[in-house]
């Protein structure tokens, strides 16, 4: 798997069921969410606009996407959420299995961020972002096209210690 079809598969809406372990807290949350991925083109604004803030060529992008979520959270009298985020892969040259990730809005802290990633033998996507206060490690991986697993750790900033980790299961909204 290269990261066109890494994202062609992921397109679509998923319903999300994720527990996370706030280690710094010793606290235990559970989150549903709605997320829906869609593409946009190598030459929409925003994706444009991402790419040149980081000085890269808007033609460099491969399957550059929009994810969108909403949800509910039992942390704080089940507090709900909603967000956005532009995502433009930026594929190593010759390689579409690694390379690096642009967002407007990191996972870690909610400010643009540049991640690298990797697609293992076995399809799994692997992200690694360094933000200014932490560090990110995302695994991905799909059972079947309609069900998808993901796991996260947030990291110190020295990447030594693990401040939060979370497993997501998301499955496919097929429309009926």
């Amino acid at each position: 798997m290269d990261i066109r079809e890494f994202v062609e598969l992921s397109l679509g809406c998923w319903k999300s069921q994720r527990s996370a372990h706030h280690l710094a807290f010793s606290h235990f949350e559970q989150v549903t969410s709605t997320i829906e991925i869609v593409p946009l083109a190598e030459d929409d604004a925003e994706v444009v606009e991402l790419c040149q803030a980081y000085k890269i060529e808007p033609q460099m992008a491969s399957n550059p996407f929009r994810m969108s979520w909403q949800g509910e959270s039992d942390w704080d009298d089940a507090e709900t959420f909603e967000g956005t985020t532009i995502l433009v892969p930026i594929p190593s040259p010759n390689n579409l299995r690694s390379g690096r990730l642009l967002r407007d809005r990191g996972y870690a802290e909610t400010i643009p961020s540049i991640g690298n990633y990797e697609i293992g033998d076995d399809g799994t996507f692997i992200l690694l972002t360094e933000y200014e206060r932490a560090a990110a490690e995302e695994r991905i991986w799909f059972v079947n096209p309609n069900f998808r697993l993901r796991v996260s750790l947030i990291k110190t900033s020295e990447g030594n210690g693990v401040v939060t980790a979370s497993f997501s299961s998301e499955i496919r909204l097929l429309s009926a």
